[in-house]
C-alpha cells in the first residue's frame, strides 16, 4: 500500500478556544497543519483533481471546525479535525498539528501546540 502523503500547512484562523475568560471572550490566533497518507497514485497518473484531495475541500472543512465549534483543550480540536478528515476524504492516516502562538501561560514562550496522529485502521 502506497505511503504517499499530502500536507497543508500554517492554515491560521481566529478562534474561540480555551479555558480563560478573555481567550472565550475575545478569541485568539490558531494555527494547523494537516499531514494525510493516502494513496495518490491514481491521480499522478490522470493529473485530474477528481482522482486525488482537493486541498481547498480539506480547508474548508478544517475552517468549519476550528471557527465554528468551540472547546476547551486544542486536543479537543484537533481530535475533531482528524475525524472531519477520515470522514471527508480518503485518507488512510492524519496528523494534526494545532498551535496557540499566544497561549496565556504567564510568562514568555512561543505558545503550545499538540500533534496527533489517528489511523483509519484505529477507528474501525
Amino acid at each position: 500500500m502506497p505511503k504517499d502523503k499530502l500536507r497543508v500547512q500554517g492554515m491560521i484562523f481566529h478562534a474561540y478556544h480555551g479555558l480563560e475568560h478573555d481567550e472565550i471572550r475575545n478569541g485568539q490566533r490558531f494555527e494547523v497543519d494537516l499531514e494525510m497518507i493516502y494513496d495518490a497514485s491514481k491521480a499522478a497518473k490522470s493529473d485530474q483533481l477528481k482522482d486525488t484531495i482537493d486541498v481547498r475541500q480539506v480547508y474548508e472543512k478544517v475552517r468549519q471546525v476550528v471557527v465554528n465549534k468551540r472547546f476547551y483543550l486544542i486536543e479537543a480540536v484537533s481530535q475533531n479535525i482528524a475525524d472531519i478528515i477520515f470522514q471527508e476524504f480518503a485518507v488512510d492516516e492524519v496528523t494534526v498539528r494545532v498551535r496557540k502562538p499566544f497561549a496565556p501561560l504567564g510568562g514568555l514562550a512561543n505558545g503550545t501546540e499538540v500533534e496527533i496522529t489517528r489511523k483509519r485502521a484505529d477507528k474501525a
